[in-house]
Formats: structure tokens, C-alpha cells, sequence
């Protein structure tokens, strides 16, 4: 938990946001440890609320109106991000373009033992840029290599897909060929992301409910102590 004596005065000093006794407005909105909705509270009641469970008081939202505040464990979210970021980092230094080079007249053999090189690459995550060199007279007839990429792309597909198709550049002729995996894994990434963020909406509409009802309940709650009192206060005269 953040002390008040950090706590920052008219100036941004950081990208880091605001946390407990750094929030200086005087209310919020407030969102749960579990992203259901609070409402519009004091921030003095907020902070209390957080103390209480142990988390930190976080500034989501600063520029909306009020401001928007979750409740965390502010240590425990800043871990996972940093390990989130150390494996962006990694995936970004482990995904590469190879190049493999043919020539158009290339024998049988050679062209097995490259295209043995290209599914490695493919296997391993990595794009492939294939590039047909072309010499003298094969540059008015560049059409042998665009059927010699199409070969190869056709022989590896069960590893990669076409994701540049050929195309002529100057003497030389170029595809690039884009791993599967990949591809099947942001699909599936992107499926997951969408089921939690059905999920979280769920979550929040039920909060929601629950947050109506409650207040509901309060009301109800204090008409019958008004009147109650009212009733007290008339047996009495």
C-alpha cells in the first residue's frame, strides 16, 4: 500500500496512475476487485474500503467524471504486467523473416534440401521470404518462377500459408510464406478473449442488478424508519 507522503501535487511525474492517498478528488466511481460496480462514492469511504480488504485504491479513469477507481492488489497487477511484457518481448525476438534464395534453373536436389529449410523455419514460428533470383534472359520470362513458388508453397502448405503472393521486384521474384500454428493460435487467442469479455459484461450487468436492488432495499429501508419515527412522534403528544 502507497503511503500519503508520496503522493503526487499538481504535476505528473510518471505514466504510473494514481493510487490510494495520491487520489485527491473528493468522489469516485468505483469498481470492485472483481469488476462488478460500486457506484459513485466518497473517496475517503473508498479508501477506507480498501483498507479493509488488504487492496490498493487504483485510478482507472482519471479524466472521466468522477473519475473511475478500482480496487487491486497494485503490487501484484504491476508483476503480472511486467511478466506479460517479458513474454511480448520474447515472442518479438524469437519471431524472425528468413530468407531463402533459389535460382530458377535449380536441380531436384537442391531445391528438396531447401524447401527442407523452409518447412524448419515455418515449424518453428517463423516467416519465410522466398526470393528467385533471376538472370540474363530469365527476366523477360518471369513467369517459370512464379510456378516454382507456387510448387513450393504447394509442398509446404501443411506448414504455411501463402501470405505475400509472388511478385516481380526488379531481377529478382518474391513470396512470403507465414507459419500455420500461428495463425490457428490467434484465432483461438482471439476467441478466448472474446468469451471473457462476454464474461466480464455478464459479470457487470449482474453487478449492476445486485447494485439496483441493494439500493432499493436501503430505501425502502429508511421509509420505514421515517415513518416509524413519525408514528413514535405522534403516540407521543
Amino acid at each position: 500500500m502507497t503511503t500519503a507522503g508520496n503522493h503526487r501535487i499538481g504535476v505528473i511525474i510518471s505514466d504510473e496512475p494514481r493510487i490510494n492517498d495520491e487520489i485527491r478528488v473528493s468522489q469516485v466511481r468505483l469498481i470492485g476487485p472483481n469488476g462488478e460496480q460500486v457506484g459513485v462514492i466518497a473517496t475517503s469511504v473508498a479508501l477506507n474500503l480498501a483498507k479493509e480488504a488488504n487492496l490498493d485504491l487504483v485510478e482507472v479513469a482519471p479524466n472521466a467524471k468522477p473519475p473511475v477507481a478500482k480496487l487491486i492488489d497494485y503490487g501484484k497487477f504491476k508483476y503480472n504486467e511486467k511478466i506479460k511484457q517479458r513474454e511480448a518481448r520474447r515472442n518479438q525476438s524469437t519471431a524472425e523473416i528468413k530468407e531463402i534464395r533459389f535460382r530458377l534453373k535449380i536441380d531436384e536436389h537442391d531445391f528438396e534440401v531447401k524447401k527442407g529449410h523452409v518447412e524448419r523455419f515455418l515449424n518453428g514460428g517463423d516467416k519465410v521470404k522466398v526470393t528467385i533470383m533471376l538472370r540474363g534472359r530469365e527476366q523477360s520470362r518471369p513467369i517459370g518462377g512464379v510456378e516454382l513458388l507456387q510448387r513450393l508453397a504447394d509442398e509446404v502448405s501443411d506448414s504455411g500459408t501463402i501470405e505475400s503472393a509472388p511478385k516481380q521486384e526488379g531481377r529478382n521474384i518474391i513470396m512470403t510464406l507465414a507459419p500455420k500454428g500461428k495463425k490457428v493460435h490467434t484465432q483461438s487467442e482471439q476467441r478466448r478473449r472474446g468469451a471473457e469479455s462476454r464474461a466480464e459484461r455478464q459479470a457487470r450487468q449482474a453487478a449492476r442488478l445486485a447494485a439496483k436492488q441493494e439500493a432499493k432495499a436501503q430505501e425502502a429501508k429508511e421509509a420505514q424508519a421515517v415513518v416509524a419515527e413519525a408514528t413514535e412522534t405522534s403516540a407521543t403528544k
